[in-house]
């Protein structure tokens, strides 16, 4: 079978251009490739087009606009997964057009079709008393519960994304003062966060309970299931959410809390922030690329602005009235003057 000209330039988009000349890291084209795996299932079973007979002309604006509908109705995607799919789409027909010039018109009114404006949602996060209360939920007499509170210790302390600490290896810590852990975040780019000799103790300790303290295992990933393999993203937060659910049972105001991993990342933050640690430290910390997106952490803290603005106030008002308005026989009198 000739393959169609949409099969040779997605394929050449995917395997060659994404790794070899943009350098995107295996999780960004593991998205990539998700969203299309998914308009191929679209195109063969609501337009009756196999993936081996779709070509670039089939694939027009009207199409993709059913998709990103499709997704959001039937598949109950959220707006900003839809957004994440059209944003694949969007990179691949920027790619498209250069590839293909006479395909140009058509990669442009895809290119055309806008992103939704999703709501914006509060910043979920938990109090320190509750992450104190989620660190001894593990059984500490277990080697897996040992493993788990050193799991839930190092994502709560370096604010690291899952697949951040997924992809950790034991080279990547370090023990001795000043204790580190090297985290490869999005696009592959490294960043160094400090460590509290709490967690660097527990860490410790979780190395040597696990013979992972010799030199032969710097390579080995620091977090592996029982058959010896890393452990993943939805195996991280597994261990997570089961934490959590008994963790409410003590503390039943946060079971309408919707949880998940990047709450965790979001509470360091919000706590930096309550402890008056500067935006920049915060985002060198988190590894965001704009000090933009940290401010969404500094917008969230309401309580810090109302202390704040209660310290402002109560230095420059007074709380006692002043001398007119105690006297009861002037307010009389002006008020008369209204009549």
């Amino acid at each position: 079978m000739k393959p169609t000209d949409f099969a040779y330039s997605l394929s050449a988009y995917l395997a060659k251009y994404l790794p070899g000349e943009v350098g995107a890291s295996s999780n960004t084209i593991k998205s990539y490739r998700d969203t299309f795996s998914i308009l191929l299932k679209y195109c063969a079973q609501e337009k009756g087009i196999p993936p081996e007979k779709l070509t670039i002309d089939q694939l027009n604006k009207s199409i993709i606009e059913d998709f990103l509908h499709w997704i959001e109705t039937e598949r109950k995607c959220s707006v900003s997964t839809r957004n994440q799919r059209l944003a694949a789409i969007h990179a691949f027909y920027k790619y498209l057009q250069m590839e293909q010039p006479e395909a140009l018109f058509q990669c442009q009114e895809i290119l055309a079709v806008p992103m939704k404006i999703a709501p914006k949602e509060t910043i979920g996060y938990l109090t320190l008393d509750a992450i104190k209360k989620l660190l001894d939920m593990p059984d500490k007499t277990t080697k897996i519960g040992r493993r788990n509170l050193a799991l839930l210790s190092l994502i709560y302390e370096s604010g690291a994304r899952v697949q951040e600490i997924a992809d950790t290896r034991v080279a990547d810590i370090r023990i001795q003062p000043p204790a580190t852990i090297k985290l490869t975040g999005k696009g592959n780019k490294t960043r160094i966060v400090p460590l509290m000799a709490p967690v660097a103790k527990l860490i410790q300790h979780y190395l040597q309970d696990n013979k992972l303290n010799f030199p032969q295992c710097q390579e080995y990933p620091l977090f592996r299931n029982k058959s010896g393999n890393k452990l993943t993203r939805s195996g991280i937060s597994y261990i997570l959410k089961k934490y959590f659910k008994e963790m409410t049972r003590l503390l039943p105001e946060y079971t309408t809390v919707t949880f998940s991993p990047h709450v965790m990342r979001h509470s360091k933050a919000m706590h930096l922030l309550q402890a008056g640690v500067n935006l920049i430290y915060i985002r060198d910390l988190l590894g965001h690329v704009s000090i933009q997106t940290t401010e969404i952490y500094a917008r969230a803290e309401n309580s810090a602005k109302r202390k704040a603005l209660e310290k402002a106030y109560s230095n420059v008002v007074s709380n006692e009235l002043p001398e007119w308005q105690q006297n009861a026989e002037l307010l009389d009198w002006l008020q008369d003057l209204g009549k």
